[in-house]
Parts: structure tokens; C-alpha cells; sequence
């Protein structure tokens, strides 16, 4: 007599041992060879008394009631009813509609070029139901192997490469926690290790040669020494309008909201950033009105480096750079200087410390003469 093969059972109640001793309860469900979790937040206790025996046994109960609800849910769906996923949705679409919702305009910018790169790798039709660890790994792959970027036949650097596929990964993320799809692939697929940069900035004395010598641009000397005196981002001076500029007591006071972060900022500057803002303008005005930046700008800000015996490869962030270790060097301590540039996290300020280390540079000069 012949075996009759029963289906295999597409969700299971499990138990997961937590650290307390106690027992997560979760279902482990598959549908059409795709897994995911369900965890439901309810736990067993060690039994020491018999309340708490009865409590485990009416948790159970409940567990199991969702386990058989599921059940019927998905049977449901197997035979035509309403899919509790739409994982038929465009994937390029949706990505667009979480990169409008960023406020940021450096965040919008990864967001677009992660769809180019994204263009570059797949079709325009591509669902969310094409995604799973093979198309991720797939993607990944691209970006570390043949990615170049927008412009130019430059291969990614590794921090871009981990910027681009961290917004694919977490879009992905946001489509399991939207309930599109019905597990998370991009768990199971690790992002680039991020590289500590090499961080260039201006000595004190550099950056006096560099006021002294004239700039193609007075514009972009004006921006760029004012960013080395107040430690502003680029984008957030190009953004800058005389609205945001007023007196406090004594001091010049910038009220701006970053737009990396989104958050509110109080910075007073000193009079010598004032003066490279130049004449002030109506409220609603830019204050570095005819500031732009782009390739031929970056070419521009290096000559005038060049003229002023500076030999290094200095970006305009190099401004942003130059403060914080400017700051440190001149005896503020890291958590004021943390403050000044607007960092949200002590260990984003604490790699200017490795930078410019007084510690250690005392701790090499108690080396006796040999």
C-alpha cells in the first residue's frame, strides 16, 4: 500500500529561550518557498507556583489560536481570496516614494543615485516579488564589481558602494514592514564595511596663506573660509539666507536647520565670519548669493590652494574638517567642539580626536634622548 504524503504543515509555533530564562513565542511561517517570523510577543515563565503554570497553559492557548487564525488566512489567500501582500509593486516606484519623504537634500541625492545605480542593474518593471537574496547579492555584486559612478568611468569607492546598497537594503525593509512582502531577503545578504576616510584639513598657518592669496572666485574664498570658521556643511551654506542670521547680546547667531539631519541649530560666529558674509541683504536672500558648486568649482578651489603653496587635495569639506580640528588643536574640549558642528553622536567628533591627539603627541616627547 502506497504512502499518502500529507502537506507540510506552512506554520509552525516555536520557542525561543530568552536570556531571563524566559520563552518567546513566535510562528514560523513559510508560503511559496519564502520564510518569515511572526513573533507575538507572548512568553512563557519559568514555572515556580501554580499561577504560574496557568498562565503558560492560557498563553499557549492563546498562541495557538493565532497560529490556527493564521492558518485560515492563508488558506484564504490560496484559493483566490484578497493577498494580504502587494508584492506585485513596482520596486523603482516604491523606492521614489520613500525618497520623497526625505527632507534632506544630501539624503535625496543617495536616494536618487541608488536608483541609478539601480537602473543601471535591472528592468524599470522589476516588482518587489523579483527581489529576493539572489537579486540582493546580485546587486551587490554589481555595485562592488562593475558600479561606476554618474559621471565618469570612476569606479564606487567602498563607503559609496555601503551608502547606495544601505538605501536598497533598507527600501526593502520598509516594503516587509509595509506588509508587500511577505519575508525581509535583505537580512540575510551583509553590506560593505565602512572604511575610516582619510580626513584633510587646513593647519592654522595654511589656512592664513590661503586668506592672503587672491581666488579666481571671491565668492567661493569668501564661502569656503567662512565654512573653515564655523564648520558648516556646503550645503547648509548654500542655503544660508540673511533671515537665518541675527543678534544675540554680543554675537553674531546662526538659526538654521541642518539639512543632513533636519535638526535645529543655534551657532554664534565669530566677527571674522561675519565679515566674509559680506553686506547684508534683504531677509528672504542668500547670503552667499552667487555661490555654486560643481567639477569646475573644485578645479577652481584647488588652483587657489596650488597659489597658496598648498599641496593637498582639499574638497570643500575640507572647510567642515579644518574647524573641528582647528577647534581641538586650539584647546576646546570634544564635546563643545561636537556641539559647534552639530553632530547628534559624540563618536562622530571623537575621529577628529585620532586626528589631532595632544595625548599622545606629550606622551612621544617623554622619550628621553638616546
Amino acid at each position: 500500500m502506497a504512502k499518502i504524503r500529507t502537506a507540510k504543515e506552512p506554520i509552525r509555533l516555536r520557542e525561543k529561550k530568552l536570556l531571563n530564562g524566559d520563552i518567546s513565542l513566535y510562528l514560523d511561517i513559510y508560503i511559496n518557498g519564502k520564510r518569515r517570523y511572526e513573533f507575538l510577543k507572548l512568553y512563557l515563565v519559568r514555572e515556580v507556583t501554580k499561577t504560574d503554570k496557568e498562565q503558560n497553559k492560557q498563553t499557549l492557548l492563546l498562541a495557538n489560536s493565532i497560529k490556527a487564525k493564521r492558518q485560515i488566512e492563508i488558506q484564504n489567500n490560496e484559493y483566490g481570496f484578497r493577498n494580504n501582500f502587494k508584492a506585485g509593486t513596482n520596486l523603482f516606484e516604491y523606492i521614489k516614494s520613500l525618497e520623497t519623504k526625505k527632507k534632506s537634500s544630501n539624503t535625496q541625492e543617495n536616494w536618487a543615485s541608488c536608483l541609478v545605480q539601480l537602473s543601471r542593474y535591472c528592468l524599470k518593471t522589476t516588482t518587489l516579488r523579483d527581489v529576493d537574496e539572489k537579486f540582493i547579492q546580485g546587486f551587490k555584486d554589481y555595485l562592488d564589481n562593475d558600479a561606476t559612478y554618474a559621471k565618469g568611468k570612476d569606479k564606487l569607492s567602498q563607503n559609496t558602494k555601503n551608502v547606495y546598497f544601505g538605501k536598497f537594503a533598507s527600501a526593502i525593509r520598509q516594503a516587509y514592514n509595509d506588509e508587500l512582502i511577505a519575508s525581509d531577503p535583505s537580512k540575510k545578504v551583509k553590506n560593505f564595511k565602512i572604511i575610516d576616510p582619510k580626513r584633510i584639513y587646513l593647519t592654522l598657518d595654511e589656512l592664513r596663506k590661503l586668506s592672503k592669496t587672491d581666488c579666481a572666485r571671491d565668492v567661493l574664498k569668501r564661502a569656503f573660509l567662512f565654512g573653515c570658521l564655523t564648520g558648516l556643511r556646503k550645503s547648509d551654506i548654500l542655503s544660508l539666507r540673511w533671515e537665518d542670521v541675527h543678534r544675540f547680546r554680543e554675537y553674531t547667531r546662526i538659526i538654521f536647520r541642518q539639512e543632513k539631519t533636519d535638526s535645529q541649530e543655534y551657532l554664534d560666529i565669530n566677527p571674522q565670519a561675519v565679515e566674509f558674509m559680506g553686506e547684508q541683504g534683504k531677509p528672504n536672500e542668500l547670503v552667499f548669493d552667487e555661490f555654486y558648486y560643481n567639477a569646475h568649482t573644485s578645479i577652481m578651489l584647488q588652483r587657489w590652494c596650488l597659489a597658496a603653496g598648498i599641496n593637498k587635495e582639499i574638497t570643500f569639506h575640507s572647510s567642515r574638517h579644518t574647524f573641528a580640528v582647528l577647534m581641538l588643536d586650539l584647546g576646546a574640549d570634544i564635546y563643545t567642539t561636537s556641539k559647534l558642528l552639530g553632530h547628534k553622536d559624540l563618536k562622530s567628533t571623537q575621529v577628529y580626536a585620532k586626528v589631532l591627539d595632544k595625548n599622545k603627541q606629550a606622551a612621544i616627547n617623554l622619550i628621553p634622548k638616546i
